[in-house]
């Protein structure tokens, strides 16, 4: 009986909120949500709660906040569970083993990669801004490193050629949710087996950093199209000019070469502001200057004196 199985989540941020759905639609016994504590944002500083907690409450079931994975009244209250399963999915910490060993068919994580491709924390995004084809998701049974634990199953799915990070977290986390779903019904079953990783693929994909956003002109116009979607909504495609920031909103691509250096603005039209790459052109159609509202490339145009031969650095 699926009532009889007793699960624990753990997750925090939206990408996880459809599989707590999916699991509780489900049936199984969800006893208690383990999410990152509530932090305060904004500019007034109010305290806000993880997408997971604002789930959880809405289905009465129990949140958990612990300050950190070995606290000793934390492991009583899983120990008092009992759970089966505990079901992680970006949750973003470290279990130790104490908490690996604690369910008796072990904790399920949900990779939102093709697994051992892209481990780690921002896998969409790498995904997108290396100029990936294809990715997908992966579930696996944890073990003590970072996304290495035996593979149990996995569903892939083409990158759109427009798609940004944002929107395809949000296509993944649906997938996702239904794989997870399968892999706890299946190993439940039996009728799964762990498969370890193959490490001659592994890579991995470090959480973003603010400068990971800056534009380098010396790339293929193509990449710059791809680290511009792979780093929405943040930190954002950004290039300097005239001593300050531009952020790029978006663009295409023209594979004609102008012979121009890489930053140079070689053409301006009511289309776009014309960028030679290392190879091709980059057409910014979308843009916000620093500190301002985000503009189409023809009014920046209209406003802001920008004429050809300037160089974006």
């Amino acid at each position: 009986m699926i009532k009889a199985v007793k699960l624990v989540f753990m997750g925090t941020p939206l990408f996880a909120v459809p599989s707590l759905e999916a699991l509780i639609k489900a049936g199984y016994d969800v006893s208690a949500v383990v999410t990152r504590q509530d932090k305060p944002r904004g500019r007034g500083l109010s305290v806000v709660q993880s997408p997971v907690k604002e789930a959880a409450l809405k289905h009465d079931i129990a949140v958990l906040e612990p300050l950190s994975m070995r606290d000793e009244a934390f492991h009583e209250t899983l120990r008092s569970i009992s759970p089966d399963i505990i079901a992680v999915v970006a949750y973003g910490k470290i279990l130790p083993p104490s908490i690996l060993e604690l369910p008796r068919k072990g904790c399920i994580n949900l990779h939102a990669s093709l697994l051992p491709k892209y481990r780690g924390a921002a896998p969409i995004n790498w995904a997108i801004i290396n100029g990936e084809k294809t990715t997908g998701v992966s579930t696996m049974l944890m073990d003590k490193g970072m996304d290495t634990g035996p593979m149990l199953l996995k569903e892939e799915t083409a990158i759109g050629e427009d798609e940004t990070a944002d929107n395809l977290g949000r296509r993944l986390s649906e997938i996702g949710s239904r794989l997870l779903a399968e892999t706890i019904k299946r190993v439940l079953e039996g009728s799964v087996t762990p498969v370890p990783q193959d490490e001659r693929d592994a890579s991995y994909a470090p959480i973003l950093k603010k400068e990971d956003g800056r534009i380098d002109w010396k790339n293929d116009a193509r990449l710059v199209k791809c680290l511009m979607r792979g780093v929405t909504p943040w930190p954002g495609a950004h290039t300097g000019w005239r001593e300050s920031l531009l952020k790029i909103h978006s663009g295409l691509v023209i594979d004609a070469d102008t012979g121009e250096a890489p930053g140079t603005i070689t053409g301006l039209s009511k289309d776009g502001i014309e960028v030679a790459c290392g190879r091709g052109t980059f057409v910014i159609t979308g843009l916000q200057p620093e500190n301002r509202k985000k503009i189409t490339a023809a009014e920046f145009i209209q406003g802001y004196r920008i004429v050809k031969g300037e160089r974006f650095c």
